[in-house]
Order: C-alpha cells, then structure tokens, then sequence
C-alpha cells in the first residue's frame, strides 16, 4: 500500500479537512508548493489561493485566505483565516462580493483599498476553485473597467 500524508485543514470555526490523502498543493508567498508522503519538515506563509489534495485518484479543490502550513512527520496542517472545499463554496454569494468589490475599487478616494482589493482576491480565488471543481463554467475577469 503507498504511503499517504494526514491533511488538517483547521479554521478558527472549524476543522475543515481531516483525511490522508496522496499529496497536497498550496500557495505560498513564493507559489505553488506540493507535498508528498516524506516530505521534509517545513513551515510555510500561506497567500489566499488554491489549495488541492489527491485522495484515490480523485482531486479535491479548496480556497485558503492566508494562513500557516506545517510539514513534520507525514502530517500537513494548515492554520488559515478562512477554508472552505469547492462543494462548500456558494458561488452566487462570491459573485456578489467580487461585484461588492469591484464597485468599491472603481471609488478609490473613498474607500479602503487594500481592504477591497482583498476581498476581490477572495472572491476571485473562490470562483476560481468552483470552476476547478466544475461548478461554474468560466470565471468573469477581475478587471475594473469602467
């Protein structure tokens, strides 16, 4: 039997995924990274993205906002701000929030930035694993064109 790594994905709310798994891809600060079984130990930032794992030849997609990823002893532990699998992912809801933001941004003087242009990244990394996952067709661009 080939060896496999536990996945924890932890948010302050909740245990999102607790399964071994064959291997695992996440966004760091530098890009994407993968895990495998014996992978060295590591501690790694964590951007808002997409993160997948492969269990039994199926893929699993999932969005991660920011956090933390561990790597000792065939475990892999993810803290992050907020984590929700594709099949979690209310995809009208993120549609809301990336016009939210859009329209924000088109407001500049008036806004936080910073703040909006978060949480366009969220909802951008959200539709984004929804396609993935097959939930949606294509994901609209994130342009602010008036």
């Amino acid at each position: 039997m080939a060896e496999k790594i536990l996945l924890e994905v932890i948010t302050p709310d909740r245990l999102v995924v607790r399964e071994e798994v064959d291997m695992v891809i996440a966004t760091g600060l530098d890009g994407e990274f993968g895990v495998l079984p014996n992978h060295a130990p590591m501690l790694c930032l964590l951007q808002t993205g997409e993160a997948r794992f492969k269990k039994d030849g199926k893929i699993e997609y999932m969005a991660i906002t920011g956090g933390i990823a561990e790597v000792f002893e065939n475990k892999m532990t993810i803290l992050a701000d907020a984590a929700e699998l594709a099949r979690e992912i209310d995809v009208k809801r993120a549609m809301r929030a990336r016009e939210r933001a859009l329209k924000r941004l088109r407001q500049r003087e008036k806004i936080d930035v910073a703040r909006a242009e978060a949480a366009l990244r969220r909802a951008m990394v959200r539709l984004k694993v929804a396609q993935r996952a097959g939930l949606i067709e294509s994901v609209p661009s994130e342009t602010i064109s008036d």
